[in-house]
């Protein structure tokens, strides 16, 4: 779900500005989009309510990224026992003009997926990136 729909109160919207705010630090020419997705009824479908989606746009292909524009995906899951809710995992997915380039999830085993991969050294940026989103999310687990 865009982040702008997320940012119910105070603290997620502080966590959400961290993220962008984190993103831009290593990757300054990097343009946010708190709201990657459109309001129509096809894309409202497909969007997950257990997620907070941001966008990043580069002004241009970027070499090192392969992609014009990166989609972050925070999934998130409420424990229904102990009614707590925690980051569990990040997906992230680069897009060039002809859509998908790549992918990377932190549900499984952190590897890149697709017909045009990062270079390494983004690989690697982009992965500590992820670690510090789940460790700013599950800080205290009550998102």
């Amino acid at each position: 779900m865009n982040a702008a729909e997320q940012a119910t109160n105070l603290e997620l919207a502080s966590k959400i500005a961290t993220v962008v705010n984190l993103f831009k630090l290593q990757f300054p020419d990097a343009k946010s989009d708190l709201k990657p997705w459109q309001n129509d009824p096809e894309t409202r479908e497909l969007v997950d309510p257990d997620s907070i989606d941001i966008g990043f746009h580069f002004p241009g292909i970027s070499k090192s990224w392969r992609s014009r524009s990166v989609l972050i995906q925070i999934r998130f899951h409420q424990d229904p026992i102990t009614n707590l809710r925690r980051a569990i995992g990040i997906e992230v997915a680069g897009f060039d003009h002809r859509g998908e380039a790549w992918r990377l999830s932190t549900v499984e085993n952190w590897n890149f997926v697709g017909e045009s991969l990062p270079a390494a050294q983004i690989g690697e940026q982009l992965k500590q990136f992820c670690r510090q989103i789940l460790e700013l999310f599950n800080e205290n687990s009550e998102v």
